[in-house]
């Protein structure tokens, strides 16, 4: 089943109140669509104020929730609460582009796509290292993680046994 995100495209031409707010929940439906190589499910309320001024829209994006996303250690799928309140400033100009916090939408179309911006919004505050809590992975990976770290320490501590030249540089240390 494929879900839609045209609900996310906005025409900021039809914008006719100074401020506006609109409210999304979206779900795994949403990353399916999405087709993302990081977050594959999740469940997140995102709150969208828009305040037309002259010559630009300022968005402010307030999203809460949790993403489905695997463990750095162990692999298995962990539930990663993400709430994050980001600033976007739009203008409509000539051509697309993004720099910083500003993205400049096609006059003639007038459309402004949100759905990657809130998929990137998540994403950025995702940790950058995401593991279960202590002994919540999966015991079968820990094991295996602790046996080969073993096995390479023990390499490690025979390999320097073993060449001669280390030990004079070790030497130098002093």
């Amino acid at each position: 089943m494929m879900c839609s995100l045209e609900s996310l495209k906005l025409d900021l031409k039809e914008l006719k109140e100074e401020n506006t707010t609109l409210t999304f929940d979206l779900d795994d439906c949403f990353f399916e669509a999405l087709d993302s190589a990081e977050v594959k499910r999740g469940s997140l309320h995102v709150s969208v104020s828009i305040r037309k001024a002259t010559g630009f829209f300022e968005f402010l994006f307030q999203t809460a929730g949790t993403v489905i996303i695997s463990c750095d250690r162990c692999l298995d799928d962990m539930e990663q609460s993400v709430e994050t309140d980001n600033r976007l400033v739009v203008k409509l100009g000539s051509t697309y582009s993004e720099e910083d916090d500003i993205i400049v939408v096609p006059e003639d179309e007038g459309i402004l796509d949100m759905a990657w911006i809130i998929y990137e919004f998540v994403a950025l505050a995702i940790p950058i290292r995401h593991v279960h809590a202590p002994g919540k992975c999966n015991p079968a990976m820990t094991q295996a993680l602790e046996e080969l770290s073993a096995d390479r320490s023990s390499d490690e501590e025979s390999n320097q046994e073993t060449d001669p030249r280390w030990d004079k540089l070790k030497n130098l240390k002093i």
